[in-house]
């Protein structure tokens, strides 16, 4: 298909689909004549994938560029693959240096270990559990910690889920994208359905059918 077949396909404008291709982000299509490229199922594909990881994702373009060069890394392993995807979420905020941000790393290093996750301290996902138990400390609170298990246990389940769904693709190059669509993508699922129950929980526990309001006592 020309360029702008391509383009009526996946709804992203031509000077776009140009713009991935200076930036390699997709491939450059097959030369037909000096001024004119064929493009494939492939590229359609892969510039699906670049627009979900934009616009459901979130990814900047630098960041879709990293994951996309470890998907098409044949030497690099499914678990490689997943960590940097993983990365991309990662904040890049400064961290305060006091007892509350200590205390918060303190209880990811326990939290990690207790649990026997094959993973460290350093990893920036628990940077960013260490940045968020300190700052509900600073805000009063820090007994968020209590419940910190729970969310573990839900979130093991989740990544269950997602390599449960990697697992099932046949081709290696399915598998490999599978995993950046369950790390990226699912990120975004979960996020939401977590605001979805939010509202379902609040309402049983708050709305007209919950528990009654507890009178002050006399």
């Amino acid at each position: 298909m020309r360029i702008g077949e391509l383009s009526r396909r996946t709804g992203v404008p031509v000077p776009t689909i140009k713009y991935y291709v200076r930036e390699g982000l997709l491939p450059p299509g097959q030369l037909t004549s000096p001024n004119q490229a064929a493009y494939g199922e492939t590229h359609e594909r892969r510039l699906r994938l670049i627009r979900a990881l934009l616009d459901v994702g979130g990814l900047k373009v630098a960041e879709i560029a990293d994951v996309l060069a470890a998907v098409d890394d044949p030497e690099r392993p499914l678990h490689k693959v997943l960590g940097a995807a993983a990365e991309r979420f990662g904040t890049a905020e400064s961290e305060h240096d006091d007892a509350e941000s200590a205390a918060a790393h303190a209880v990811v290093t326990d939290l990690i270990s207790r649990r026997g996750w094959r993973t460290h301290e350093s990893n920036p996902a628990a940077d960013d559990v260490s940045k968020a138990l300190a700052a509900m400390a600073r805000l009063g609170h820090g007994d968020f910690v209590e419940v910190l298990d729970d969310y573990a246990d839900a979130a093991e389940q989740v990544a269950r889920a997602d390599l449960a769904y990697v697992n099932r693709r046949v081709a290696v190059e399915d598998m490999v994208e599978g995993v950046v669509i369950g790390t990226v993508l699912g990120e975004a699922v979960f996020s939401a359905l977590r605001r979805l129950a939010h509202v379902d929980a609040s309402a049983k526990l708050y709305g007209a059918d919950g528990p009654p309001e507890r009178k002050p006592k006399a």
